[in-house]
């Protein structure tokens, strides 16, 4: 079975859970720090994905890490998957939580890349922007700096990008010189 499919069980699980227990806000939060910590530490990922290491030392690290941070419900959670042989998917799973619980607030998560900082103004202009083209929903903004612009911005929400960067328009201009 796909990654996804399996990831998306496990999350709607979940989130049904969190939903009857008035959890769903803590969990989000508690798989947001899960998603954080593993992409910021890859050896963590690493062993997660390995399947020579074992199912309870998995778990031990997991506990280890998480237990103090996070709610019972989703300690538990992770020792039902870890003891499923998911853990290999967990990242996937809480991606696919965050998705669903975005999905059922009706949030909108849209990437910006720029070369500075975002002041107020600008951050709010292209929450504007997106809630226009999302149909006025909740808008977060993921906002990353990237040097290689030369200046604009980059903005991505879902499968959609503009493009406004100082280096696309440069490379615009070289292909037309090519042409």
């Amino acid at each position: 079975m796909a990654v996804s499919t399996v990831a998306f069980r496990y999350a709607k699980s979940l989130l049904d859970l969190a939903q009857e227990m008035n959890l769903t806000d803590v969990v989000y939060k508690d798989m947001m720090l899960f998603k954080g910590t593993v992409e910021e530490s890859r050896p963590l990922m690493v062993m997660l994905k390995n399947p020579i290491v074992r199912t309870e030392k998995k778990y031990a690290v997991l506990n280890a890490v998480f237990a103090s941070r996070v709610n019972p419900v989703s300690m538990t959670f992770f020792q039902i998957i870890t003891r499923k042989n998911r853990e290999a998917i967990m990242d996937a799973i809480a991606n696919e939580y965050i998705r669903l619980y975005n999905e059922m607030k009706g949030i909108e998560w849209a990437t910006v890349v720029t070369t500075v900082p975002l002041t107020d103004e600008l951050r709010e202009r292209f929450k504007t922007t997106v809630a226009e083209m999302t149909g006025g929903k909740l808008v977060e903004l993921d906002e990353k700096i990237d040097s290689r612009l030369i200046g604009g911005y980059v903005l991505r929400v879902g499968d959609q990008q503009i493009d406004g960067s100082i280096r696309s328009q440069l490379n615009e201009l070289r292909l037309r010189f090519l042409n």
